[in-house]
């Protein structure tokens, strides 16, 4: 899948295990490496787990369209699809068979 970053800052940050370590610390760093590479591995966003340890889940409200996969609790790696317009289902969910690009946003403990 095809992964690109909201911000300069940020892709810096993730295309450095240095800078990785820095900003959240090793055991972050390692789990944040695992999820990308989970996440380069897939052909779609279907193709990411939906149960632990990624877990992959939507996510609603004011982050409605965004997804998240689960990192050292309680902070979670929020995407969204990179795609305009979004591929959706009839029923108006998202076709995540159909993601093939995501832009990673922030890590954050949205709860």
């Amino acid at each position: 899948m095809e992964i690109t970053f909201k911000t300069r800052k940020l892709a810096k940050i993730f295309n450095s295990e240095k800078e990785l370590q820095k900003k959240y610390g090793a055991p972050m760093m390692r789990r944040i490496a695992a999820r990308l590479a989970v996440l380069r591995n897939a052909r779609t966003l279907s193709m990411v787990p939906s149960t632990p340890p990624e877990r992959l889940h939507p996510l609603r409200g004011k982050r409605k369209g965004q997804q998240a996969v689960d990192l050292v609790h309680p902070y979670r790696l929020i995407l969204q699809p990179a795609h305009d317009p979004l591929p959706c289902r009839e029923d108006g969910s998202l076709a995540t068979d159909q993601v093939t690009s995501i832009t990673i946003i922030e890590v954050t403990d949205y709860h």
